[in-house]
């Protein structure tokens, strides 16, 4: 049988979602407390990878796995949260056709990147602070350019394995918070890098550094030498993913879950 797992984790301890070799990583610990849990070898598939130092408010993993007659999943799902690290949570646990698939599936994915504007001890390690002012109509007129079909070969880390840059964005903006601002950015994919790489050049932006229309032009021009450094990892969450109904009903998914942070 296959499941979907709804989770979410702060990534600051974990060198990204991905299993490798000698190194702490989100799937490593989701799949040694799963195998221990199931008693049996169980490995993870999720929606998409997070980079070191990134978080995740819905992250979705698929396995296959053969439940004990004796073990309901609303006891899985608790021995599950009582064996993981406290920074990890599992929110939802649900049967999916055997043909679906976390990362294949999903018909979009939000990211969003939080700034904090004023001091906040609580949020270090979760947010980016900047001790400044920003022009945030200027960045939201920039960031009206991402919308649609567009290559993003600009905003890609080098040789990041895709076969294609091209992203259908459906929303993408800078919203206030109290305390701050946040950038939601919803798409069909997104190529390696290109959250933190967007934040980074938008906030050149909001500094004055780069005008709207250049912006544009670097988005245009296909060049990742045009784009500014990418914006730090504690600021940026993979918030949200999103299936058609017949493969993650709605009324499979707690209300509850934390599908946005900072809401």
């Amino acid at each position: 049988m296959r499941y979907f797992l709804h989770l979410a984790y702060d990534g600051t301890r974990y060198h990204g979602w991905q299993v490798q070799p000698n190194t702490l990583t989100v799937q490593q610990e989701l799949d040694r407390c799963l195998s221990q849990v199931l008693r049996q070898p169980v490995f993870c598939l999720g929606s998409g990878r997070t980079d070191t130092g990134v978080h995740a408010s819905h992250q979705v993993a698929h396995f296959e796995a053969e439940l004990p007659e004796t073990l309901d999943i609303k006891t899985l799902l608790y021995r599950l949260n009582r064996a993981l690290p406290p920074d990890i949570a599992a929110y939802a646990l649900h049967p999916v056709p055997p043909q679906a698939h976390a990362r294949f599936s999903a018909d979009a994915r939000t990211y969003e990147y939080y700034v904090r504007q004023v001091p906040d001890p609580f949020s270090v390690g979760r947010a980016l602070y900047l001790d400044l002012d920003l022009d945030v109509a200027a960045m939201n007129e920039a960031a009206a350019h991402l919308l649609g079909s567009r290559d993003f070969t600009a905003f890609s880390k080098v040789k990041g394995g895709e076969n294609h840059y091209v992203c259908v964005v459906y929303e993408a903006g800078w919203h206030p918070m109290p305390g701050g601002l946040v950038f939601r950015i919803r798409a069909n994919r997104f190529v390696r890098g290109m959250v933190r790489l967007v934040v980074g050049t938008l906030l050149s932006v909001g500094r004055g550094k780069i005008a709207p229309a250049q912006f544009q032009q670097i988005l245009w021009a296909q060049s990742r030498v045009d784009a500014s450094g990418a914006a730090p990892a504690q600021g940026l969450y993979l918030s949200r993913v999103e299936y058609t109904p017949d493969v993650v009903p709605a009324d499979l998914v707690p209300p509850g879950l934390p599908y946005f942070v900072g809401r």
